[in-house]
């Protein structure tokens, strides 16, 4: 892994199309000014996440009251195509208010593919969908009660790219960040813990992080980002706990994935997984969580891409060890290097870090790339190089990450809320052990 050429990088389409700052997200209305009983509304709070194979799947999810939409059911139709089909919305309370989490999953989906979908069904005429060349189809056109989606590649044969990044906030700070997340026109955008900050009981707070990120996660194209999370301390009443319960919103939210467990595993086909981590929130580190770990990572080597993700960094930038990060390098650390993770995401202490190569603990050319530390929205001066030398960069910056993936090759590059990038980097497939 070596620091990539920055100038010749700015200079290839790669560069130009990452970061084409200059067209901002679609607007699009709001259930409220749709109006009632018509279909297409949009509540202000509505976006997309996985439940499982992200080729093949969408999960619809908003926050809001009984009867404020007409019909809650989820219409969709791939791009160009009037085969449309509805799919009813299931419902859950949402903590500590009178709300109710309505989510649809949207299956049988194909791979690579655009969709357009809607909230309530499509005009009928006499009973049967119209003709694209008038009816529905002009009503389609307008894209104005239609939203958009894509679903993930069948095989990495194509170039994609996703952002990443934690502790976010509800912040001047962390929209800016949210915008220019958009404007990288991400497949989706990885979240490693601490969103709202709502800890476990601020519910106003988890649905003002939810607004922020529907109004403003949309790409150049009009196309809603999927989220992908993991657990963070603030989203727990008390920071570390194994009661479930003291993380009401986030679960209410994202049980999908974490039906039963605060850790789980999103496989994108056969050639992406995230592994998605709880550093000791819900489930302690080591035990059954390190069992598990060591298995899923067994299960996937023969992944082209094979990421980890956890909220305390192994490796801090701001925060002592081992107070930071101890468990984590005891019990983690080693099942990363035995197994040849690719990359570990993390966050935490809200700065920008990019640790060298690492195995074992020390510099190693074909060791393990430690990127984060957690700064979308909040911020602290890191310690630099020369106190932390398993560190090779780090920047006191709001800023996310925006991975670009390329066959077997992958450059990360760091990039602040301004739009700047503060660092880039290369890292390429690993050859994994059985």
């Amino acid at each position: 892994m070596a620091l990539f050429d920055r100038r010749a990088f700015l200079e290839t389409g790669l560069g130009s199309m990452a970061l084409a700052l200059g067209a901002g997200p679609l607007a699009l209305s709001q259930a409220a000014a749709a109006g009632a009983g018509k279909a297409g509304v949009r509540p202000d709070t509505l976006f997309l996440t996985w439940q499982r194979d992200p080729t093949t799947t969408m999960t619809v999810q908003w926050i809001g009251k009984s009867g404020e939409v007409p019909d809650t059911a989820v219409s969709f139709a791939a791009q160009g195509k009037n085969d449309w089909r509805t799919v009813a919305a299931r419902t859950t309370p949402y903590p500590m208010s009178d709300l109710k989490v309505f989510r649809t999953e949207l299956t049988g989906l194909a791979p690579g593919t655009e969709y357009r979908f809607l909230i309530g069904r499509p005009p009928q005429l006499n009973g049967q969908l119209a003709p694209a060349s008038g009816g529905l189809g002009n009503f389609i056109a307008s894209q104005k009660s239609t939203l958009r989606f894509r679903t993930m590649p069948a095989k990495a044969t194509n170039d994609f790219q996703f952002v990443s990044g934690g502790d976010c906030g509800v912040d001047r700070h962390a929209v800016a960040n949210n915008k220019i997340a958009a404007k990288q026109d991400p497949m989706f955008a990885l979240i490693g813990g601490d969103l709202g900050y709502d800890n476990g009981r601020d519910m106003p707070t988890s649905l003002q992080f939810m607004r922020n990120y529907s109004q403003n996660m949309i790409d150049s194209q009009g196309r809603l980002i999927p989220m992908v999370v993991c657990i963070g301390n603030h989203e727990v009443n008390g920071g570390y706990s194994l009661d479930r319960n003291m993380a009401p919103f986030y679960f209410a939210l994202h049980d999908g994935l974490y039906a039963e467990k605060s850790f789980a595993t999103l496989d994108f086909g056969d050639y992406l997984s995230l592994v998605l981590l709880d550093s000791g929130h819900m489930a302690p580190i080591g035990g059954e969580q390190a069992d598990w770990l060591d298995k899923a990572l067994a299960a996937r080597t023969d992944r082209a891409h094979l990421f980890a993700v956890n909220h305390v960094p192994a490796y801090p930038s701001v925060r002592l060890f081992p107070g930071t990060g101890g468990g984590n390098r005891k019990h983690w650390v080693p099942l990363f290097d035995k197994h040849n993770v690719d990359i570990v995401l993390e966050h935490h202490d809200h700065a920008f870090k990019r640790t060298h190569p690492l195995k074992d603990g020390l510099v190693d050319p074909n060791g393990i790339l430690y990127l984060g530390d957690g700064s979308w929205g909040k911020i602290r001066a890191p310690e630099g190089p020369d106190k932390r030398p398993y560190l090779a960069a780090a920047s006191q910056s709001h800023h996310l990450s925006l991975h670009r993936l390329e066959g077997e090759q992958r450059f990360h590059l760091a990039i602040r809320e301004d739009g700047k990038i503060i660092d880039v980097c290369t890292s390429k497939k690993k050859a994994r052990r059985a």
